[in-house]
């Protein structure tokens, strides 16, 4: 369940405020007391709390996994997911969950929390459940013993609610006499300053003309690194494509900058890193490539009738039935030893890159000749093309502006808008060849489906289909070499 909250440090001598009526329409249920017992699990070196992530269980039967939050203001937004399960060992599935984090290290238990809970629920005009307020005294323990108290206000807005009312209930709070918003988790202040040390991956964000090509190379891993942390646990939840979307992207992205920066890095290291990176793109691919068939499928699906929408997902089911078996081989895949090791690979990486000497020049002495390479070859390649290039010779196109734009964005934190302004050019280039490539698998598929359909309406429809996705590949041909202009401006590549 998503979770979106406000959470704020009560002054001395706060009290929890009348709550009915802060908002239009909101009333306030009776005051409700509650004693809450949590232990918090956790790498011994707490990768967990320093990430913004936590795993807890909470007496009687209930696992909770959180993931690091986003912000907007003082509103903070993170998944929130319950597993059931007794005290003892974390469920697997809950493990499966911060396995970016845990990697090939080993889960203890860190931290006991008793809470004392006043929580107050307020509903909205049609008795809907609106948002809580909660006043949390928590004790910390260990070893049976007090070690730290504290007392902590939240505002949870339900599903639905407008962040208006947050707004409002936090106005009201503070006017009772709490201080500003304070989005530090409840883990993190009773584990003490060694939660509050940096995560594994953070990106470098200090960056300019001046920096050298190591800090702008291990800028760009650390960024594909923290940007594939980010989405595995939804890649593995599955119930978002784009989180599978963006887990592949982090890992082609850094592919392929090993691959422009393969002069500045030890040769061994960097092939083993890129051959154990083709793997996972491949086991992310074959999902994601099965979610953008479907999706463009239904799309066009949509203009129709009942009775041919019917039987077209009739035809759909073998796609689907794909799907799931590509879903199954990515989970066996996310929960491998081999991808466990990958990470920690890579979290290193992110930190200290096996560059080579050259590397500690300056980024605008030695990088400029790097991103002119994949330039060279896609500006060589668009000119050996054919006056009808076939289906083929356009996706190698899309690859090459997809390498250029990698390479453009990576270097970007040393030369700013110029090495940008190529990368928006080259990114246009490869969303219309991917477009493109997108309507020929499709096609493909459509006619591979309406000669072995199981009946005359489903090779009908498989048709008409077809149909639809052939004026969208005619019309990605027809404009792709306005694209590809844009990217061969001079004024673009005077950098180079």
């Amino acid at each position: 369940m998503p979770e979106r909250e406000v959470k704020l440090r009560p002054l001395p001598g706060f009290r929890l405020p009348p709550l009915h009526g802060v908002a239009e329409g909101l009333a306030a249920r009776p005051d409700e007391i509650l004693d809450l017992s949590a232990v918090y699990w956790d790498t011994p070196d707490l990768r967990l709390a320093r990430s913004g992530a936590s795993l807890r269980h909470r007496d009687p039967d209930r696992w909770t996994v959180k993931l690091p939050a986003t912000s907007d203001g003082p509103l903070l937004s993170r998944a929130e997911l319950t597993v059931p399960g007794d005290a003892g060992d974390p469920p697997a599935f809950a493990v499966d969950l911060v396995r970016a984090w845990v990697r090939t290290s080993r889960l203890v238990p860190v931290a006991r929390l008793k809470t004392r809970r006043r929580r107050v629920e307020l509903r909205d005009a049609t008795g809907k459940d609106a948002a809580e307020v909660v006043d949390d005294e928590v004790t910390v323990l260990h070893d049976g013993h007090i070690t730290a108290r504290f007392r902590e206000v939240e505002v949870e807005l339900a599903a639905g609610t407008a962040d208006a009312v947050a707004d409002a209930l936090v106005s009201r709070l503070r006017a009772a006499g709490t201080g500003e918003p304070d989005p530090t988790p409840k883990i993190v202040r009773a584990l003490g300053w060694r939660a509050t040390q940096p995560p594994d991956v953070v990106v470098p964000t200090d960056l300019g003309p001046g920096s050298s090509a190591r800090e702008v190379v291990r800028a760009a891993v650390a960024t594909s690194v923290a940007h594939l942390l980010a989405h595995d646990a939804g890649a593995r939840l599955g119930d978002d494509p784009e989180m599978v979307h963006q887990a592949r992207v982090a890992s082609r992205r850094l592919r392929s900058d090993l691959r422009t920066f393969r002069l500045l890095l030890e040769p061994e290291w960097d092939e083993a890193l890129r051959c154990e990176l083709a793997w996972l793109g491949s086991e992310l691919g074959k999902v994601r490539d099965t979610e953008v068939l479907l999706e463009l499928l239904r799309v066009k699906a949509a203009a129709l009738t009942a009775a041919e929408r019917t039987a077209f997902e009739h035809l759909l089911e073998r796609l689907v039935a794909r799907w799931q078996t590509a879903r199954i081989e990515l989970l066996v895949a996310l929960r491998s030893g081999r991808y466990a090791a990958l990470l920690d690979r890579l979290v290193a990486a992110a930190n200290e890159p096996a560059l080579l000497p050259v590397a500690d020049a300056p980024a605008t002495a030695v990088l400029p000749a790097l991103v002119r390479t994949p330039w060279k070859h896609l500006r060589r390649d668009v000119e050996a093309l054919s006056a009808e290039p076939p289906d083929a010779a356009l996706h190698a196109i899309r690859i090459r502006a997809k390498r250029l734009r990698y390479a453009s964005e990576a270097v970007a934190p040393a030369f700013g808008k110029r090495s940008r302004d190529l990368a928006k050019a080259a990114a246009a280039l490869q969303t219309v060849l991917g477009d493109h490539q997108d309507a020929v698998i499709a096609i493909a598929w459509l006619r591979d489906a309406a000669r072995t359909a199981q009946t005359r309406s489903e090779a009908f429809v498989a048709g008409m289909v077809a149909g639809m996705v052939r004026v969208d590949e005619r019309a990605t041909r027809a404009v792709w070499p306005d694209a590809w202009a844009r990217v061969n401006h001079k004024r673009l590549r005077s950098w180079l």
